[in-house]
């Protein structure tokens, strides 16, 4: 007798290993053409080198792409993190009118398209002085970034129970102690997912960076652009997969915190 439960769900490993092969098959099919030989990239691959991550560490101009990206990264999350996290704890405990259209305008950055974000950023930072500068796209990244650390942060505020912060008023902690010793350590995680989110929000924007930077402030990801628009560089191969380890990397943090999280709420 068939057990019909049984090969549901193995049916449904299957499908869903297929579809995750579907997914992540054109990601691995990168890493081999890295270390391809040929200045062609194609497959079979002709032999293994690593004359292109050699080339990679040895061009300035790839180098002051990744020091451009990660300032910029790194002051997008010094910078986006505090604002969505106390945004997010303000919209969270607070009720007022008009309440829903502040949502919506913080929100608008994920949903407006990023093209029509790009040129009213251009418009309203020429008028400023803030084009062709590490500064004005620092900010037009930080608008781009909170959204996602004010949903991020939300849902670990939704899930505090408010008697913990009741009971820390009521022996004798201040605001301000009240959220240091037991409000921020239980939203942390959402804190650093969120941190993260914005990190790789701005790292990986090209859209803004293309018309908000010149030549001295390329970002990594306006490099690879212009490494693929004419004539195909195999280093952009080596880079690529060195990018595909450095998002590995942040998502095994990123579900660091969730367990952590649900160790908290355990």
């Amino acid at each position: 007798m068939i057990d019909t439960p049984k090969l549901w769900r193995l049916a449904t490993k299957i499908c869903g290993a297929l579809v995750l092969l579907f997914l992540i098959a054109p990601i691995l099919a990168i890493i081999p053409l890295s270390f391809n030989t040929s200045s062609i990239l194609t497959y079979p691959l002709e032999g293994f080198s690593l004359q292109w991550y050699a080339k990679l560490f040895s061009d300035g101009r790839w180098w002051a792409a990744i020091r451009n990206s990660l300032i910029v990264g790194a002051a997008t999350v010094l910078i986006a993190t505090p604002l969505g996290t106390f945004a997010a704890l303000g919209l969270s405990m607070v009720s007022f009118r008009g309440k829903s259209l502040l949502v919506a305008a913080l929100m608008s950055p994920m949903i407006v398209p990023t093209i029509i974000t790009a040129v009213g950023i251009y418009f309203a930072f020429s008028a400023i002085g803030l084009v062709n500068s590490l500064l004005g796209l620092i900010l037009a990244h930080v608008a781009l970034a909170v959204p996602f650390v004010v949903i991020t942060v939300t849902a670990s505020v939704a899930q505090l129970d408010p008697v913990l912060a009741r009971a820390a008023s009521s022996l004798g902690a201040n605001p301000v102690t009240t959220f240091r010793a037991v409000t921020f350590p239980l939203i942390l995680p959402g804190v650093v997912s969120g941190a993260i989110f914005a990190f790789t929000t701005s790292f990986d924007e090209v859209v803004v960076a293309i018309l908000l930077t010149g030549p001295e402030q390329r970002t990594l990801p306006r490099e690879l652009l212009s490494g693929t628009r004419e004539n195909l560089d195999p280093t952009v191969m080596a880079v690529a997969t060195l990018l595909i380890l450095f998002s590995a990397s942040l998502l095994l943090v990123f579900t660091g915190m969730q367990h952590r999280a649900r160790k908290l709420k355990g």
